[in-house]
């Protein structure tokens, strides 16, 4: 309804269209609190290796298996708009660090409960606030402080984090295999930059087809092309390829607009033809001349030119995609020509095989062995498309795991253990605290121990036995002690090797605090009323104002 305020002398004055909604004070934030602490009940079941995963049906009739925070909450159609912006934390996390989307929202969820508790006590919102960005402060330089400086050219450690990032996922029993494909996929293309190194995730192709099992799963130090040579008299196979990357149609050019040839003669056909011949003879001869036995070309190759490059030998492909282009110019170090008439031996990439194989019913095309390729293909394979879909989300996981080590060599241990002890050492310096902010900072360490908890819940391990044994052995300085979820025990995770990047935890901690700070400072939520459409004038389209009622936004 619309919002009525009343002036001193009782005249009404309408502030809001009509059908507008406006939610107000302590009703508005416990709506919100609400909406956001069902967003991370959903995710909650899912966190760590014994976590459970969700089916999600999209209004296709699609399906998706998956227990990844972040494609849990994109596929399923959120309205309320607090909860949206916890779809959107577990998003950044996804986008930033790859990893951890589900221990955000369960932690944004967490803050959110325990800051309920704390406005039923009539602390003011701003006030717990300031807390939790205090302590959110803390946080970061305890994990800064803990954290283990790691050697990139280690690459067993390397290997550990890789497959810890899997432990949690469906491929968890395939990690060594796909930890071991995944570090040297990043290894190969990462580069040196002013600081350490860095990735370019966009380097490493991942193609994926059902059929086979996850073992068949390989990295090719080249690319896959998901297209089939154009001409059957063309070679299957080349090895040593010289290989040209074309940006220009290997066709007649037509004219910009509508333009007719008269011809009064029909050896001036003859001649136009032959003509056209010519001209495609002499593009596929300048692609000879300079050396090459493999085109790739980005648009389209003419049936002639397909007829001479077959009989000089050349394999060819076409309508290749843009992005393919150009991770094939870092594989193979060709430069990618825009115009024939400058093509080169020195444009010209080098591959010790390039070869179409047939991949389930597809025929692909494989560039393999190329010396010191700057970009990679990750072939997933898997019994169903559902197994190869989820690999290949816990691939993309792993991947950016993979890049925040090598970018930022800290690693902290996982299992919940750095959330303990970093919850430790903030309820004592809780105590430091002035004011009723010190009830925030207790309540974010209470909020930091939802994450073991959680995971001992999902593990079927008794969940108050293990946060008393965990805070005491955390409390006699075991830091690394934390929830070991597949052998059912508080043990140490960095023995157990379980490690994390230092930046996931970081970027928990940030996301999770910023979002939950803004639900708490919202006090007044105003839904604008839906729009009517305006009646069509008469006679015209006037059987359109019968759609008024519709609720066109």
């Amino acid at each position: 309804m619309a919002s009525i305020q009343t002036t001193p002398g009782g005249m009404p004055v309408l502030i809001l269209k009509d059908g507008a909604k406006e939610t107000k004070g302590r009703e508005a934030q416990k709506n919100n609190l609400t909406a956001a602490k069902l967003i991370a009940e959903i995710v909650k079941t899912s966190l760590g290796p014994r976590g459970m995963d969700k089916m999600l049906v999209d209004n296709l009739g699609d399906v998706t298996i998956t227990n990844d925070g972040a494609t849990i909450l994109k596929e399923i159609d959120v309205q309320h708009p607090a909860a949206k912006m916890m779809v959107e934390v577990a998003k950044s996390v996804d986008n930033e660090v790859g990893d951890g989307t589900t221990s955000s929202v369960v932690f944004a969820g967490a803050l959110l409960e325990r800051a309920e508790e704390l406005l039923s006590k009539d602390v003011h919102p701003s006030v717990i606030v300031d807390g939790y960005n205090a302590a959110a402060e803390h946080a970061l330089k305890l994990l800064e402080k803990i954290a283990v400086q790691v050697e990139v050219s280690d690459k067993d450690m390397l290997l550990k984090i890789a497959r810890t990032s899997m432990d949690s996922k469906l491929v968890s029993d395939d990690s060594p295999l796909l930890g071991a494909i995944v570090v040297d996929a990043t290894k190969q293309v990462a580069e040196k930059a002013d600081r350490g190194l860095k990735v370019d995730l966009d380097d490493i192709k991942v193609e994926k087809k059902a059929g086979g099992s996850m073992h068949d799963t390989k990295l090719i130090k080249g690319i896959v092309l998901d297209k089939e040579i154009v001409h059957a008299g063309m070679p299957k196979r080349i090895e040593n390829a010289k290989i040209a990357i074309i940006n220009s149609a290997l066709e007649i050019e037509k004219t910009e607009m509508s333009a007719e040839i008269r011809i009064s003669d029909p050896q001036q056909m003859q001649m136009f033809l032959e003509e056209e011949n010519r001209m495609l003879r002499s593009m596929v001869d300048k692609i000879k001349g300079s050396g090459a036995n493999v085109v790739l070309c980005q648009k389209g190759i003419d049936d002639i030119a397909q007829h001479y490059l077959a009989k000089a030998g050349v394999l060819a492909v076409r309508r290749v995609k843009e992005s393919d282009m150009t991770k094939m110019s870092r594989a193979t170090g060709a430069r990618i020509v825009n115009n024939l008439d400058d093509l080169t031996a020195k444009d010209l990439g080098a591959a010790n095989l390039v070869e179409e194989r047939k991949v389930e019913t597809d025929k692909w095309v494989f560039v393999e062995g190329c010396k010191n390729p700057k970009s990679v293909t990750i072939l997933v394979r898997g019994g169903s498309q559902r197994v190869v879909d989820e690999a290949d989300r816990s691939l993309h996981d792993a991947l950016m795991v993979m890049k925040d080590v090598l970018e930022k060599p800290a690693i902290v241990a996982g299992g919940g253990a750095p959330e303990a002890y970093v919850a430790n050492e903030l309820r004592q310096w809780a105590s430091s605290q002035e004011g009723r902010a010190q009830l925030a900072v207790q309540k974010f360490a209470d909020a930091l121990d939802a994450i073991p908890l959680n995971l001992a819940e999902n593990a079927g391990m008794d969940p108050i036995d293990t946060m008393t044994e965990l805070r005491a052995k955390q409390s006699k300085g075991a830091k690394w002690t934390g929830v070991d979820a597949r052998n059912t025990v508080v043990a140490d995770m960095y023995k157990q090797n379980v490690l994390e990047p230092l930046a996931v935890k970081q970027q928990i901690i940030k996301s999770a605090t910023e979002v939950a700070s803004m639900i708490l400072r919202i006090d007044d939520v105003i839904a604008s009323g839906k729009s009517r459409m305006p009646a069509g004038p008469p006679g015209g389209m006037g059987g359109m104002g019968g759609m008024g009622g519709m609720g066109m936004e």
